[in-house]
Parts: C-alpha cells; sequence; structure tokens
C-alpha cells in the first residue's frame, strides 16, 4: 500500500489544491518500509488526483480539501482522509492503527468562533503557516464545490484551458501562458470557480471568449464575520507571524480554518478566512485547448 500526506517542513500541509509536495509512504503489513518526498508538480485540483494515480498512490492524507478535488480523487480510487494536521509521520501511523478519522475537512469561508489556537508545528497545534501567493492557476478553485449548477456540453469532461486574469484596472493577477502550461480540471465538477466553470461549459475547442465575473460569479462577497481579531497572549505561537502570512486555526469542533494574518500590533491580531480575492470583478480571457471525452 501506498500512502500519500499532504506535505510542508515534516508537518501535514493544510491545503490540498495549495501543496507543492507530498511525502509518500509505502507501507507492508501495516509498517511503513520507506518514505520519498514527490512534487506536486504545480498540478491543480483535478491534476493532482490523476499525478497520486500515477505514482499508485492508494491512500490520501490531507488537511482541507474542497468537494471538487474530493470527487476527483474518488475518481481515481484513492481513498481519502482529510482534516489532519501535526506531524505527517505521526498521521501514517494514526492511519494505519485505525486511529485517524476523515473529517472531510473543506477547503471554504468559515465563521470564526472562541476557542482557536495559533502555535508552532513542534507543539502540535494547528498553525500551519506558509508563505505562497494564492494562484488562480492552481486552480481559480471554487474549493467548497457549491455554486449554481453548471450546465453545457463540457460539463462531466477533463478540459485544458489557457487564461489570464486581470481586475478592473487591468491589472493581471495570474496567467497560465506565462507558466507555458495550461489548467487541467474537470469541467462542472466544482474545481473552479462558477463564472469560469459556466464560461467553458460551453466552449469549443480552439475557442476563446472573454468575460467578467461578478463577485457572485468568482470568490463570492467579503465577509465582515470572518474576521476575527483577537489578543495575541491568547494564542500561544502568534507573535511569531507577521501581516500576509497564511495559517490554519482550529475550530472549537477541531476543524480546519485557512485564514491570513491582516493586521498585528503589540498587543493583537487580526485573521481573514475570507479569500483574498472576494468582492472582487474579475476578467478572464479564456482559450479551450483540449477536451478530453473519458
Amino acid at each position: 500500500m501506498r500512502i500519500a500526506v499532504t506535505y510542508e517542513n515534516g508537518q501535514v500541509f493544510q491545503h490540498f489544491g495549495h501543496t507543492e509536495t507530498f511525502k509518500v509512504y509505502e507501507v507492508e503489513d501495516g509498517k511503513v518500509i520507506s518514505a520519498e518526498i514527490i512534487g506536486s508538480e504545480g498540478s491543480g485540483h483535478g491534476a493532482l488526483a490523476k499525478l497520486l494515480s500515477g505514482k499508485g498512490i492508494d491512500v490520501l492524507i490531507c488537511g482541507g480539501i474542497g468537494g471538487g478535488a474530493q470527487t476527483a480523487l474518488q475518481e481515481q480510487g484513492i481513498e481519502l482522509c482529510a482534516g489532519a494536521q501535526g506531524d505527517a509521520d505521526e498521521a501514517v501511523e494514526a492511519y494505519l492503527r485505525g486511529e485517524l478519522e476523515n473529517t472531510r475537512a473543506n477547503c471554504d469561508h468559515h465563521h470564526h468562533e472562541d476557542g482557536h489556537s495559533c502555535g508552532d508545528h513542534e507543539d502540535g497545534h494547528s498553525c500551519g503557516g506558509h508563505d505562497d501567493e494564492g494562484s488562480c492557476g492552481s486552480g481559480c478553485g471554487g474549493c467548497s464545490g457549491c455554486g449554481p449548477q453548471i450546465t453545457g456540453v463540457n460539463v462531466g469532461k477533463t478540459c485544458r484551458t489557457h487564461y489570464r486574469g486581470t481586475f478592473n484596472d487591468g491589472t493581471q493577477f495570474d496567467s497560465s501562458y506565462d507558466r507555458g502550461e495550461p489548467l487541467e480540471f474537470v469541467c462542472g465538477a466544482g474545481m473552479m470557480i462558477p463564472g469560469f466553470d459556466q464560461a467553458v461549459a460551453n466552449m469549443m475547442v480552439g475557442e476563446t471568449v472573454n468575460v467578467h465575473l461578478m463577485p457572485s460569479e468568482a470568490y463570492g462577497e467579503a465577509d465582515p464575520t470572518a474576521v476575527l481579531t483577537v489578543p495575541i497572549e491568547a494564542m500561544p505561537g502568534a507573535e511569531r507571524l507577521s501581516v500576509g502570512q497564511r495559517v490554519s486555526l482550529q475550530g472549537p469542533m477541531g476543524q480546519i480554518i485557512p485564514v491570513r494574518v491582516t493586521a498585528m500590533d503589540g498587543e493583537r491580531i487580526t485573521f481573514d478566512a475570507n479569500h483574498e480575492m472576494a468582492g472582487k470583478e474579475l476578467n478572464f480571457t479564456i482559450e479551450l485547448v483540449e477536451v478530453i471525452d473519458e
């Protein structure tokens, strides 16, 4: 059996769609006999599932994961154990002992409650900080898999698209052309923001379209109740954070909550669970490169 864990600095990385590395464990007779680190190859949600399948992965252990990615893993026959946190090696051992529960933690907007913890990984807390900037190319993801029903001839098919995303002032925020590799995803599976998904649903291969998306068609409106300000002393480890850093908080029921640090002074720190593009109108030029009708 081969088990893959979303991985960063010895810990279970908390955002499946943004993970840069996996730690892969070879298991025989219920014991780990070897392990190696592999890269994600810059893949998006759907492509990651195929990457893992190609590596012979039987089980994925991760933190937060969206509905579309869960579907993609299921289609590849990969068992999912989501909601894990802390040391990656310990998570695998817990799985092998039958003690790791799949909470199916969704990568989605959350409302904050009291009782979050934010500490350093060595103390076993859930402050999974990382410095990478959000990229639409990894995958413009509407992680929760919710939103309006997508209809069109390409729904359910694997689509490969090039795109360029800009704000209303013309500033580019992402481009698959710059990376030299089309984005691959299953249309209508919740891997993409709704407006992008719907635009591709009725495109023909070789066609290029320009779409303007309102917040409701992209990352939604910013939710003021998803902003939490707390005393730094109430969250051990918070003093080591910095504005702009992404971390994962743990809610009172153990749920994983991805947030950004938006402000801090000597006494208080503010976390925002809204997506960084929440409330923004987005523009996309989309070119449909290929449709794989499986």
